[in-house]
């Protein structure tokens, strides 16, 4: 595959035969080149800059893959639904795919690899079945029995395949994003593991393949997720920023958990933290939702 000229802007990019050119604002996306969508990787062209999905992408999806342009000019996205983060069958069942869509959105924003494995391409039953330890079963693993170690095992197992110099996740699924990260420390060094921040609509709820289940009174209500965060980080103590958490008022939203945690660790935050985060998650409608922010740091005496 011929080489492309990379120019490193946080904006839109379209790739014609030789290289990729800025687009200016307000410039229509006029792609002058054809996404790849394959379920091998025969063609796919290293360096790369990898977005993995499970699809129904959605504007934070999008997101990610203008920040894999910033990194390298084959950007692969996947989009695979794993079924081992998955401890109900009828979730699993239940989650959206929109093929269509994710072809469009991922080549509106400059992917030039779109990757469909199959489950038998993925787990050919030699793969190596990973644990996420005690941080596994805590917060979100507390009730969602081995997600985690499911989550490792195929991020694993795609990074071994895809081979990419660059993994690009979102921050919205921070305890995610903490074990992806210690994951590939140990075992992909070689891999630069991008965070992304979340993408929010106008109303400031996060974005989410999950969002789309929720009525129109159920995103009202999925509102004050966003708000309890924010309130938390006006505060300026942990123990207040904690407090105000808790103190979510929406009635229809049954909490998980609400804690404020040291993002560097994941240990329970305490005043002399110096990056404090809130995370927060639990159902509305029966739809799970999640979310964190950054608080203010520790005010430390010196």
């Amino acid at each position: 595959m011929a080489s492309f000229l990379v120019m490193v802007q946080s904006a839109n990019f379209y790739r014609n035969s030789n290289s990729r050119r800025l687009l200016t604002p307000g410039t229509p996306a006029d792609w002058s080149y054809k996404m790849k969508v394959s379920r091998s990787l025969t063609d796919l062209a290293r360096p790369c800059a990898f977005v993995p999905t499970m699809g129904a992408l959605h504007a934070g999806h999008q997101s990610l893959i203008e920040i894999a342009n910033n990194y390298a000019s084959e950007v692969i996205v996947s989009v695979f639904v794993n079924p081992l983060q998955f401890e109900d069958p009828n979730d699993l069942a239940k989650y959206p795919k929109t093929p269509e869509i994710d072809e469009k959105l991922a080549e509106q924003v400059g992917a030039t690899y779109l990757w469909r494995p199959e489950v038998s391409d993925i787990y050919p039953g030699d793969e190596i079945k990973l644990s996420a330890g005690e941080l596994g079963k805590k917060f979100e693993g507390a009730t969602r029995i081995n997600h985690f170690d499911g989550v490792l095992t195929v991020v694993n197992q795609l990074f071994t395949l895809v081979k990419p110099k660059y993994a690009i996740f979102g921050e919205k699924d921070f305890q995610q994003l903490f074990l992806i990260r210690e994951m590939a420390r140990r075992l992909h060094p070689e891999i630069e593991i991008i965070g992304a921040p979340t993408v929010r609509d106008v109303s400031g709820l996060a974005l989410s393949s999950r969002n789309v289940r929720l009525s129109e009174a159920g995103k009202q209500a999925a509102l004050s997720i966003n708000q309890a965060l924010r309130n938390a980080a006006a505060k300026n103590r942990v123990s207040e920023m904690r407090s105000s958490l808790l103190n979510i008022a929406e009635p229809t939203f049954k909490m998980d958990y609400a804690e404020i945690i040291d993002e560097e660790t994941f240990e329970i935050a305490d005043e002399n933290t110096r990056k404090p985060r809130a995370i927060i998650a639990g159902w509305i409608e029966g739809i799970r939702l999640i979310d964190n922010l950054a608080m203010k740091p520790a005010l430390v005496e010196l």
